[in-house]
């Protein structure tokens, strides 16, 4: 497990639950140094998935970033008090807009 000395003085919030995070931290690597490993659920059989490249190659880290769905977690940097939530299910046509 990833554990950092100096966690940084930003935050965020993932499904309520407060994160610590450093500038320049993507929010993928905040999330993994926080013990969050999975960042959405697959569409058919609701398999928990996370950052898996963390440089925007395989589309395994998509969450949900202030309201908007399919945010590359791992391509994100934090800014504070972003509201970050796990994506659920298919992305639909409404949301590649």
């Amino acid at each position: 497990m990833l554990v950092r000395a100096d966690p940084g003085s930003l935050t965020l919030t993932f499904e309520g639950r407060t994160i610590a995070a450093r500038e320049g931290d993507s929010v993928a690597s905040a999330l993994l140094a926080a013990g969050v490993r999975s960042t959405r659920l697959t569409p058919r059989s609701g398999t928990p998935r996370g950052p898996y490249c963390m440089m925007g190659a395989c589309f395994e880290c998509l969450a949900v970033v202030d309201g908007a769905p399919n945010v590359q977690t791992c391509l994100t940097p934090v800014r504070d008090g972003m509201q970050v939530e796990r994506q659920a299910g298919p992305r639909g046509v409404e949301d590649a807009a």
